[in-house]
């Protein structure tokens, strides 16, 4: 059973910076599209970034329009784990951030069909 634990969290100040890490454990996460989302209180969750996984072929990365530029997902397929780097974080980043496993190789913006999900962690920013 593949298990994601995310971490990296915090309180930040606005212009700051974050990088949020999801390590996987259980079985390869190589080949699989991987995405983060983020809810905030009293909103719906929202894809922020996905990657896809060894045997995609297509856009390898993609990025809700709010984080373009400012974010960045990436992965290290020897420490079975993905990343987020998030700069130049605004108030409106502020919601707690979890890690999703898709079954297939494509990364996907809706969130009903990834299978294995983190737990989440939080991310402040202050203004």
């Amino acid at each position: 059973q593949l298990q994601l634990v995310e971490s990296g969290g915090g309180l930040v100040q606005a212009g700051g910076s974050l990088r949020l890490s999801c390590a996987a454990s259980g079985r390869t996460i190589s080949f699989a599209g991987m995405g983060w989302f983020r809810q905030a209180p009293g909103k719906e969750r929202e894809f922020v970034a996905g990657i896809g996984g060894l045997t995609w072929s297509g856009a390898n990365t993609g990025y809700v329009d709010s984080v373009k530029g400012r974010f960045t997902i990436s992965r290290d397929n020897a420490k079975n784990t993905v990343y987020l780097q998030m700069n130049s974080l605004k108030p409106e980043d502020t919601a707690v951030y979890y890690c999703a496993a898709s079954r297939g190789s494509y990364y996907y913006t809706s969130q009903s069909t990834y299978a294995y999900w983190g737990q989440g962690t939080q991310v402040t920013v202050s203004s």
